[in-house]
């Protein structure tokens, strides 16, 4: 960390390239998680149900399937792709957006994921400056890139990723990191408790299920790492960019489509992350009469 500090103070302008770099290398990594993760998880539920079903089954050998296995390929020719082909973003650029090999195009998700990880870890740092907040910071924004882009995909959010995110910020706040422990604990309670109960009144009101668990762990999450006082503010920019966004999609597809409620809280769980304190000062000393 005091390496950090030193080359933030004698050079800043090195210290953010570095950043962003490592963002873009971040960038790169969170494509297969988002893309793999959906895959893995329907391998092995398929492979349970089978199971269940037939006590006697018997998977066939397959070839190992996780974050790291394969080698990276194209899904379209399947061609294992060579080290310079994995440079983030300028591989994709210099390529002009297709496989080297079979000349299909490459989705524009790609190097989209590996922009918005490079801007979202420069802002980081730039909000916390070199210190244990950001470093910390980044493991939550990589957390919640992939959340949502997996939930846009699948309309799930993996326990793998959300229960551990909770358990970091739980921990990291016994430290008072971010908010004192009593704060993180309640954040945790709270966050889950409150969709929780909205999705029984709604469900008891209609029959219907209106959200997944995966939202309650997730804004559980969110308090833990910023305790209760941010909770009202992620879940009232959640469900502004949530009404927008879904006007917008009705429009376009002109019937309901089932709605990933996720992605919002991830967003306005992002932007509370780094800027929620000056938004809730400037509505409690200036917006309010």
């Amino acid at each position: 960390m005091q390496s950090l500090v030193i080359l933030f103070t004698t050079s800043p302008t090195l210290f953010y390239l570095i950043i962003a770099i490592l963002g873009l290398c971040m960038g790169s990594f969170l494509n297969v998680v988002i893309y793999r993760t959906p895959l893995i998880l329907k391998q092995r539920w398929t492979h349970e149900c089978k199971q269940y079903l037939d006590p006697n089954f018997q998977p066939e050998p397959q070839q190992k399937f996780n974050l790291s296995l394969p080698a990276s390929h194209c899904p379209q020719c399947q061609h294992k792709l060579k080290w310079y082909h994995n440079i983030p973003l300028f591989s994709w650029l210099i390529l002009n957006g297709r496989c080297a090999y079979c000349k299909q195009s490459i989705a524009l998700r790609y190097p989209l994921v590996e922009l918005i990880s490079m801007c979202c870890t420069v802002i980081v740092a730039y909000v916390y400056g070199p210190s244990l907040e950001m470093l910390a910071g980044f493991g939550l924004t990589w957390t919640l890139i992939a959340l949502t882009f997996i939930d846009f995909d699948s309309q799930f959010l993996p326990d793998s990723y959300t229960i551990p995110l909770a358990m970091a910020g739980l921990l990291l706040n016994s430290w008072s990191l971010y908010t004192s422990p009593q704060q993180a604990i309640w954040g945790y309670l709270i966050g889950f408790l409150s969709l929780w109960l909205v999705y029984q009144g709604f469900k008891y009101f209609t029959g219907k299920e209106g959200m997944g668990y995966g939202d309650f762990k997730l804004l559980a999450a969110l308090g833990a790492w910023m305790g209760p006082s941010m909770l009202a503010l992620i879940i009232l920019l959640s469900s502004s960019l949530g009404a927008i966004i879904g006007i917008i999609l009705l429009k376009i597809h002109k019937e309901s489509q089932p709605f990933a409620f996720g992605p919002y809280l991830a967003i306005a769980g992002w932007i509370a992350f780094l800027w929620g304190e000056k938004i809730m000062d400037y509505y409690w000393g200036y917006a309010l009469p």
